[in-house]
């Protein structure tokens, strides 16, 4: 699993296969393809997830001749990313009251509230480092 900090930005594309992964753990791109049923081809699934795995946010591992990839980032690190966009840019709320809003979900639990904001101070911490920086 890769540091926090070195986490890349995620798609909506590549949400989607994140999320799907961690709900099922290890799927080959066939079994990804089948279950997304968005309309892509299959060779767009194949390349969303090679892409993915080179920029760690899957892992692969071959298994009877098939390579099968899971998530190499916890669901928090994933929602990290997504909720500085959703706070900033469209509910235009502070990042904690958003973090919030995750506790009436039923796919977070307790640990991985906290791990979020974990992640949400982190990057936070990040944003104020590089602007101080800069300016």
């Amino acid at each position: 699993m890769q540091p926090d900090d070195a986490l890349p930005e995620i798609s909506k594309a590549e949400h989607q296969i994140l999320d799907l992964l961690w709900e099922t753990g290890e799927l080959g791109v066939r079994e990804i393809h089948e279950q997304l049923a968005n309309g892509w081809a299959y060779s767009t699934t194949k390349t969303v997830v090679d892409r993915m795995a080179n920029k760690g946010l899957l892992s692969r591992q071959k298994l009877h001749g098939v390579y099968v990839y899971a998530a190499a980032i916890s669901r928090p690190a994933g929602l990290a990313r997504w909720l500085r966009f959703f706070a900033d840019q469209l509910l235009g709320v502070d990042r904690h009251t958003a973090v919030a809003m995750f506790g009436q979900s039923r796919k977070l639990d307790d640990e991985e509230l906290v791990e979020l904001q974990r992640l949400v101070d982190q990057l936070d911490d990040l944003s104020e480092d590089s602007s101080t920086r800069r300016g």
